[in-house]
């Protein structure tokens, strides 16, 4: 099939890759001219593991190109995937919809022959119904449909979670429609579960899911205060948790806050587009009030570790908002290093696998951006665990202890062994356990 992506971000780009993978001809548009110029260069944009080598692979066998002119990307395509962002409106805290509807008006004058426009982009019910509108006005005679096509790619893990999705959502409102994206996705069959629904059906189940995994990280955060006042151990406790099918494992894992581009932004929206229907979301805006407040306290754990140093020195590990992706969007390391540096009593050094250059973008003053995780802790009264990096868990500890003014580690991932890291002479704090206050 011949498809064209609008967006060249951490959805349009591994989605644009899985595609040309499966054989399809794919074009990948984007407004931005320098992104543009350095994919049809082979120099991949954002960090995916396992990314790189598919792109490379499948841009250089033609099955993958990239564009800024929207014609020549649309006008053959079977189907345009809408993966442009959906940021957080400054003002209304609602999901910023002028790059879907913009894409939308300028696609339209260019279909020929029958077209699905599939939004992957994480929309408010009812924006499937705009942009089909907008395309009618744009151009009667357009031939199309319009469906919903949510992505639930964990950044970190795009690749690996395109080719073995656990379930795929398509809102189609037509059969016709159906049988195109069931036809796109047909190495699919027998290896995940297809679920057809009605298109505002599917806009509202990436919502929803999100919302209910950030108050979920939120719930495991709230009982790992409780496990710190109480003396139980929170790993103890979500272990426990885990083992009852009904709760499941995953995101009990405590920590100093969610971040990152989805669920931020997607939890404020679902608020927002709940009260525009009259409904309350008590828990989830629970859920995002106290998730801000968390990184705050974080910062002032930080703070507090140090207060009888005259002018402390703290190395950060991790910048990203978790591990394995270049992504600070949102970051909970991000906004704790900020919150620190206003009083100016603290300096900060800092490092990450990946994400320096765009940490780099965002915070310029007050932080030393260092070549290593040595470096970052060098001369330092603590070391603060911030994103889940596995280079860290693998960290030389006599080494690390080698190159600190003190030896004293901050864990706000539980990411370390307690045991090997006290036994190496370090004074050692973690989330959700009695002396971690």
């Amino acid at each position: 099939m011949k498809i064209a992506i609008i967006g060249t971000g951490y959805v349009g780009l591994p989605t644009g890759v899985g595609l040309a993978e499966f054989g399809n001809d794919v074009v990948c548009i984007d407004k931005i001219e320098q992104k543009i110029t350095d994919l049809n260069a082979g120099k991949i944009t954002l960090y995916e593991d396992g990314l790189e080598e598919l792109f490379i692979k499948n841009k250089n066998s033609g099955k993958l190109k990239f564009t800024t002119d929207m014609e020549s990307g649309v006008e053959q395509a079977d189907v345009v995937i809408i993966a442009v962002g959906t940021p957080t409106h400054p003002i209304t805290k609602e999901a910023d919809l002028k790059y879907i509807y913009a894409a939308a008006g300028e696609l339209a004058q260019y279909l020929a022959g029958y077209t699905v426009i599939a939004v992957k982009s994480t929309v408010p019910v009812g924006t499937g119904d705009n942009v089909e509108d907008i395309i009618k006005t744009s151009n009667p005679n357009a031939d199309f449909d319009v469906v919903s096509l949510p992505e639930f790619l964990r950044e970190g893990f795009a690749v690996e979670d395109f080719f073995n999705p656990d379930r795929i959502v398509i809102g189609a409102n037509s059969e016709r429609a159906k049988a195109k994206i069931a036809e796109l996705y047909t190495p699919f069959n027998g290896k995940t579960n297809f679920l057809y629904v009605a298109r505002r059906s599917s806009e509202a189940i990436k919502y929803a899911a999100n919302s209910f995994l950030a108050v979920k990280v939120h719930y495991i955060n709230e009982m790992a205060d409780f496990c710190e006042r109480s003396g139980a151990d929170i790993d103890e406790v979500a272990k426990g948790m885990g083992l009852d099918s009904r709760l499941g494992a995953k995101f009990l894992q405590p920590g100093p806050g969610y971040g990152g581009s989805c669920f931020p932004k997607d939890t404020t929206a679902m608020v927002s587009m709940a009260k525009g229907h009259g409904v309350d979301l008590n828990i989830v805006e629970t859920a995002v009030k106290q998730n801000a407040l968390r990184k705050i306290k974080m910062a002032e754990r930080i703070c507090n570790a140090v207060k009888e140093v005259e002018k402390p020195t703290i190395g950060v590990l991790g910048l990203t908002f978790k591990g394995g992706t270049d992504d600070v969007r949102e970051s909970p390391a991000m906004e704790i290093i900020q919150e620190i540096i206003k009083s100016e009593r603290v300096s900060v050094k800092a490092y990450d696998p990946k994400g320096l250059d765009n940490a780099k973008s965002i915070l310029t003053d007050g932080i030393y951006y260092a070549k290593n995780a040595y470096d970052a802790c060098k001369g330092t009264d603590l070391c603060v665990v911030l994103t889940e990096w596995v280079d860290f868990k693998e960290i030389d500890l006599a080494k690390l202890k080698e190159v600190m003014n003190t030896p004293s580690i901050m864990d706000l991932r539980n990411l370390l062994d307690r045991d090997t890291v006290r036994n190496a002479g370090f004074k050692y704090s973690r989330i959700g356990e009695a002396d971690g206050n």
